[in-house]
């Protein structure tokens, strides 16, 4: 079974520059940013057979990856659109 892929870089390639210069320069992105590829590492373990874990936990934790994932892009399209010329 082949696991999706849901890393920021993967899913927004577009926006590799503004991901690499939020986690540079903005605390908050950079602490959220390890944060989702904490959870997002954590679903593809549970996903992958390495560990079991109710349906439950797993829903939960990708609740928590879309949530992040959501603050995250939002976060980098305000910083985007403030670049645009």
């Amino acid at each position: 079974m082949s696991l999706e892929k849901h890393d920021l870089i993967h899913e927004m390639p577009e926006s590799k520059e503004a991901i690499h210069h939020l986690k540079t320069t903005n605390n908050h992105f950079a602490k959220m940013f390890e944060e989702y590829h904490e959870v997002d590492h954590a679903v593809h373990h549970f996903e992958g057979g390495a560990e079991n874990t109710s349906d439950e936990h797993l829903e939960d934790l990708k609740k928590q990856r879309l949530n992040l994932k959501d603050r995250l892009s939002s976060m980098i399209r305000e910083y985007e659109s403030s670049t645009e010329k």
